[in-house]
């Protein structure tokens, strides 16, 4: 109860926004591939971010 008001982490910020970024690839990845590989790069992009702060 007490941690509703922690804040959040660079990495758990990156982690959220990454699986976004995938989740969007795989809905748009029925439409648009061009689209869903731009996404995929956006989103190993934000991983080798990840990685960094894991170091």
């Amino acid at each position: 109860m007490f941690g509703i008001f922690k804040k959040k982490t660079q990495k758990q910020l990156l982690q959220e926004k990454y699986l976004k970024l995938m989740e969007d690839a795989h809905r748009i990845s029925k439409s648009n591939r061009k689209l869903s590989d731009d996404k995929v790069f956006e989103a190993e992009e934000v991983m080798k971010e990840i990685e960094k702060l894991l170091g």
